[in-house]
């Protein structure tokens, strides 16, 4: 399984050629989709034409939500480190997630995790 960050996801979209190549590398690994990367490229949409084609695109891939627990310590991350590092809500969130399903998250935003002490993340691709 592979946790995927909203920016990886929009290159995707964009048909981005190493991301795509980078996708094609991975053959039966399944990616998922926290459900706050889909409300965010959904919310960066800026019709509705271009929404329905965003979530047409992401019915390959499996969505998942927080438990109540992986929100709890999401709670605690977001509160011990927000002012000192400007962690924001979504991120907190989807960085605990990564930590809860021991998942490594795939991502080119890292500075907005690094507060988050056992997240582990990686850049899938490189880009140009």
């Amino acid at each position: 399984m592979i946790l995927v960050d909203t920016d990886v996801m929009i290159d995707l979209l964009r048909q981005y050629a190493p991301a795509l190549q980078w996708l094609d590398s991975l053959g039966d690994a399944e990616i998922i989709l926290p459900g706050f990367v889909v409300m965010e490229l959904i919310q960066g949409c800026k019709s509705k034409a271009e929404q329905e084609k965003v979530e047409s695109n992401l019915e390959a891939y499996s969505i998942t939500w927080p438990t109540s627990e992986i929100c709890d310590q999401s709670l605690q991350v977001f509160a011990d480190h927000h002012l000192s590092h400007g962690l924001g809500i979504i991120d907190a969130l989807i960085g605990q997630m990564a930590v809860a399903m021991g998942l490594e998250l795939l991502t080119f935003n890292q500075k907005h995790y690094t507060a988050i002490s056992k997240l582990k993340m990686r850049q899938p691709y490189d880009r140009k």
